[in-house]
């Protein structure tokens, strides 16, 4: 059995192909092998969330999965919310409220966020605050970032977008 795989795989709406080792992590993966840096390592155990990234739209710990894992999914990092010009109606939330701190767990926060949002996307505070609460920010008490999700819901609402 070999040590090395080549897999396919869709990342922010581009197809890549990929050598990898066996025991290479999605988040090493899009790190070193795409160079999409936005998506951090914190604990590289699954307790801190900053490494959350989008598998087929569900919010996953990319230090947990292997990259073969997903094989042939498609993947949203940090980088794909926004299109080339525009921050996405999240992303200008985060602005706009403060939420951004340091910014070491702002790329899981956003992609935690999309993912719920997506889900519900007429959230409570309650259901905010719970949504977050696997991801942890040690600059904030999380309010600016919970008003941030709600804003971004209602940004969304008043642009009937998703």
């Amino acid at each position: 059995m070999s040590d090395r795989h080549t897999i396919s795989l869709n990342v922010n709406g581009a197809d890549y192909s990929c050598e990898i080792d066996a025991r290479m992590t999605l988040a090493d993966c899009l790190r070193e092998k795409l160079n999409l840096t936005g998506t951090h390592l914190g604990c590289e155990h699954g307790v801190c969330g900053s490494c959350t990234v989008l598998a087929d739209g569900d919010a996953v710990r990319s230090c947990l999965m292997f990259a073969v894992q997903v094989q042939g999914m498609e993947i949203t990092t940090v980088e794909g919310l926004a299109n080339n010009v525009d921050l996405s109606p999240l992303q200008e939330a985060f602005r706009d409220n403060h939420a951004l701190q340091c910014g070491f767990c702002t790329p899981g926060m956003l992609t935690t966020a999309e993912a719920f949002l997506t889900e519900n996307p007429s959230p409570t505070r309650a259901e905010t605050e719970s949504a977050i609460s696997g991801n942890l920010c040690r600059c904030t008490g999380y309010i600016s970032i919970v008003d941030a999700i709600l804003d971004a819901a209602d940004r969304r609402r008043d642009a009937g977008s998703k």
